[in-house]
């Protein structure tokens, strides 16, 4: 299973949808809220040079906003 990471803040709607999706299709992933993390704002920071969210990295491929289509691409979903 590949590694997931996604940065996001608690009220972003998009941020739910990318959350809600990984777990409708069993994908583990790690949760970092930028909202309140100051470290994890600066990793996301500097992985993208902005603050849009969510950030979704799949092993080390970073996905700004919620892509259905690439993530599904990144992990072999159908």
């Amino acid at each position: 299973m590949k590694k997931v990471i996604v940065y996001s803040t608690p009220t972003c709607p998009y941020c739910i949808l990318a959350k809600e999706f990984f777990k409708e299709h069993n994908i583990p992933f790690d949760y970092l809220d930028v909202a309140s993390d100051q470290k994890a704002r600066d990793e996301m920071i500097k992985k993208t040079g902005q603050l849009g969210v969510p950030v979704i990295d799949i092993e080390g491929e970073v996905i700004i906003g919620f892509n259905e289509g690439k993530i599904r691409e990144l992990l072999g979903i159908q």
